[in-house]
């Protein structure tokens, strides 16, 4: 049965890592009669975590898609990884859904993760619901719980549902929405009357209910202000408004692993989450401008792939998310990157690893398609060339990178193959051969990050790999103005080669890289000549004079020359510029330059003196602190690359795996003393090492 786009509710499930979020999806498949039993994530069965690395390591790697229905609802949900290797996993999800259900671990409240998913939720303006789960567990609080979203986020927040006790005493929810308590009997949820101990409770939540309605209809806020209550329909068309303008936040208990609070967040979700018709996307234009695309089931087809993966049976699968029109199985697509039509063979829904074949999906529906052999991530599928293509996924920098190589060394293209199918998969992970440093570079999200993808390229090719620190990029520059000249003459019978140049050089403001200009007077340099001069003195400034590193921030002026009417050619002229250059550099007061990084840390209060210490220890400024949520901390720095480079790794041992960092490169500062020395020597080593 197909459905139709007022029909679809798509929902990313995300949260701090151990909040429970595939329990959650589990549990929610099995209270749809999906599967036969919900498994526990440790015992490696789950619906969504099946992938080999996910049983091994007992943790969510990748977003996995699910769906099932409620009443005549298709509801596609997504479950998340929760640490922040994967942070990549989840703007995937977010992209791809109309709204986000924040799972809270009902001990802890909102925690470092649960922040940074906001905050990218804020960017996209996407409504989002949140769980707060584990209310069966000791010290969990529901009340603290919508205290601290309400304080950390600045937001109206309001209980949908509340528990019926906490820790042992915990004996279901009450569902406010629908008037009805959920009591836990047997391991499932049992409709029931509102005891009378919670009749208080419930009529001050039911108030505060159809005030967050009263909000998303004028009308509405008006009558409740005149009458102070709502009807039931009235409160559920102002849910629907509040939560399209994205104006309100909705909260739910219970306990995932008891099967507890989830059929008033089914029902929620069912009916009050708004269609995702008229819904926006963004496009971009042919000059590079952003513009709005409404989601439209009646306009022609338009959809992007948000997240590619191998399967050994099926091939690749991409993910499609279609935003205009309907996609139909056995047609042709317009790839708008590759400028091609693609053939779309079957069309599948997901349950976890199981593929179900459907003949078309609607606008605001998610399918996979099979063995498309063009079709990335981020590309756009389109029904004609004309369509506006979509804003390519955003995804951070990464953070931490690798040396990578076989040990036997020619297994190294295979590697590579491996590795580069790793980055089509995964957008914040890439690999690249180094042409300064002569390594493969590898570097993704952080240490765990990578060892997983490292250790899934062993598995599968059978290939030893050794990995290590890569080499820093560094720069060289000048520190004042210089003059050189240099005569080349050649003669080997015949014609000879002849060029001379004079040139002088000085510095450039940091970041302006390279500036030449021609100021021979008088014909003392042919015209024709000057191209061959400005190439010689480009590849000098590709090796520097110190360590060998490329040489920016300089400006180059030819002054004069000399020429022979028979001797002279361009690569004449462009030997003799080449070595005016390095002579006039060495004479320049040569420096070598490094590369700052921007650096945000994340770290509970607790651990802040340390995090700050540290950072002054690996020479870094401290840019600003403040406090985003209580108990948390952000703190900005500018810090050389060299002192980061397993910062990830120092990081998660001083935080005991609860801190978390973003960097990227900001600008190169000058170094010199015992730091440049053993740069230098460790730059000629390899240099050496090199020509061997």
């Amino acid at each position: 049965m197909g459905f139709t786009t007022d029909k679809i509710r798509t929902i990313a499930v995300a949260g701090h890592g151990q909040s429970g979020k595939t329990s959650l999806v589990e549990h929610l498949l099995y209270v749809s009669g999906l599967i036969a039993k919900a498994e526990s994530v440790d015992s490696g069965k789950t619906v969504t975590d099946y992938s080999q690395e996910e049983i091994d390591r007992k943790i969510s790697i990748y977003s996995t898609l699910v769906n099932l229905q409620k009443d005549d609802k298709l509801i596609n949900i997504w479950d998340t990884p929760g640490a922040s290797d994967f942070i990549g996993e989840v703007i995937a999800a977010f992209r791809s859904s109309e709204a986000a259900l924040i799972v809270l671990d009902g001990r802890s409240g909102v925690q470092i993760e649960t922040i940074k998913y906001w905050r990218d939720l804020d960017r996209r303006n996407k409504p989002r619901l949140v769980f707060a789960n584990k209310m069966d567990e000791g010290r969990a609080d529901f009340d603290n719980c919508i205290a601290d979203v309400k304080k950390q986020f600045q937001v109206d927040v309001f209980p949908v549902s509340f528990p019926m006790g906490t820790g042992d005493n915990f004996k279901g929810v009450v569902d406010v929405l629908h008037g009805k308590a959920y009591k836990i009997e047997g391991g499932k949820e049992v409709e029931t009357e509102i005891p009378a101990e919670y009749q208080d409770k419930y009529k001050d939540a039911l108030e505060v209910l159809a005030g967050a309605a009263a909000e998303g209809d004028e009308e509405l806020l008006v009558k409740f202000i005149d009458e102070g209550e709502l009807s039931p329909e009235e409160i559920s068309r102002g849910l629907t408004l509040a939560m399209a303008d994205n104006r309100i936040v909705p909260l739910f208990a219970g306990s995932a692993i008891n099967n507890s609070g989830l059929n008033s967040l089914l029902r929620f979700i069912s009916e009050i989450l708004p269609s995702p018709e008229g819904a926006l996307e963004r496009g971009v234009t042919k000059e590079g401008e952003e513009i709005s695309v409404k989601l439209d089931s009646s306009a022609p087809l338009s959809a992007i792939v948000v997240k590619t993966s191998n399967d050994q049976f099926s091939g690749r699968l991409s993910y499609v998310k279609v935003i205009t029109g309907t996609l139909s199985a056995d047609s042709e697509v317009y790839n708008l990157r590759e400028e091609k039509k693609e053939r779309v063979g079957k069309i599948y829904k997901t349950l976890g690893k199981k593929l179900t074949e459907v003949k078309e999906i609607a606008a605001g529906d998610i399918g996979v398609l099979v063995k498309l052999t063009s079709t990335k991530t981020n590309d756009t599928l389109a029904a004609s060339a004309d369509v506006i293509p979509f804003v390519r996924l955003r995804t951070p920098e990464p953070i931490y990178s690798l040396a990578v190589s076989a040990i036997d060394k020619k297994n190294d293209d295979k590697v590579s193959e491996q590795l580069f199918k790793a980055c089509e998969e995964d957008m914040t992970l890439s690999f690249a051969f180094n042409s300064e440093t002569k390594q493969n570079v590898l570097s993704g999200m952080g240490d765990l990050h990578t060892s997983i993808v490292l250790d899934k390229v062993k598995n599968q090719s059978k290939i030893e790999i050794q990995t290590s620190i890569p080499r820093i990029a560094y720069r060289e520059t000048i520190q004042r103005k210089s003059q050189a000249e240099y005569t080349h003459k050649k003669q080997s019978g015949g014609h000879g080669q002849f060029g001379r140049v004079v040139l002088a050089i000085e510095p450039l403001p940091r970041g302006e890289k390279y500036k030449f200009t021609n100021a021979v007077f008088g014909g003392a340099i042919s015209k024709g000549y000057i191209p061959g001069v400005e190439k010689g003195v480009i590849e000098a400034m590709e090796k520097g004079v110190s360590a060998g590193y490329p040489v920016v921030d300089v400006a180059v002026t030819v002054l004069d020359g000399k020429e022979h009417p028979v001797d002279s050619s361009e690569m004449a002229f462009k030997i003799a510029a080449r070595n005016a250059f390095k002579d006039a550099m060495r004479n320049a007061g040569p420096i070598l330059l490094e590369p700052i990084m921007n650096l945000t840390v994340f770290v509970e209060t607790s651990y802040l003196g340390d995090i700050m210490s540290d950072l002054s220890s690996r020479r870094g400024r401290i840019l600003g602190q403040s406090s985003p949520a209580s108990g948390i901390e952000e703190i900005r720095a500018q810090v050389p690359h060299k002192e980061l480079l397993r910062y990830a790794i120092d990081l998660r041992s001083m935080t005991s795996g609860t801190g978390s960092f973003e960097m990227s490169f900001d600008h190169y500062d000058p170094i010199s003393g015992k730091i440049a020395d053993e740069i230098i020597a460790e730059a000629k080593a390899f240099m050496e090492e090199q020509e061997e």
